[in-house]
């Protein structure tokens, strides 16, 4: 079950997104031991941290177009979010 951190970062967002929602699946439907139940929780989280990093890495790059005082659009970086 678990992975090397250099192949699972390698792993596109939609991947990554399916593996944890296959091992949320599998930890609900309570037919894992108990051991097998903290490995793939383990894994479930690694998976969470790379998916949540890489919409943050998304957020980043998200432009957004706006319409200026004199009716030109322009496009600007997405303001970082305020803590």
């Amino acid at each position: 079950m678990a992975e090397a951190s250099e192949e699972l970062e390698k792993l596109p967002f939609d991947e990554a997104l399916r593996r944890l929602e296959g091992i949320v699946a599998q930890l609900e439907s309570g037919n894992l031991s108990l051991e097998d139940s903290i490995l793939a929780f383990e894994d479930g989280m690694r998976l969470n941290k790379l998916c949540a990093g890489k919409l943050a890495e998304a957020e980043k790059k998200i432009e957004v177009l706006v319409k200026n005082a004199s009716g030109e659009w322009n496009w600007n970086e997405m303001p970082p979010e305020k803590n």
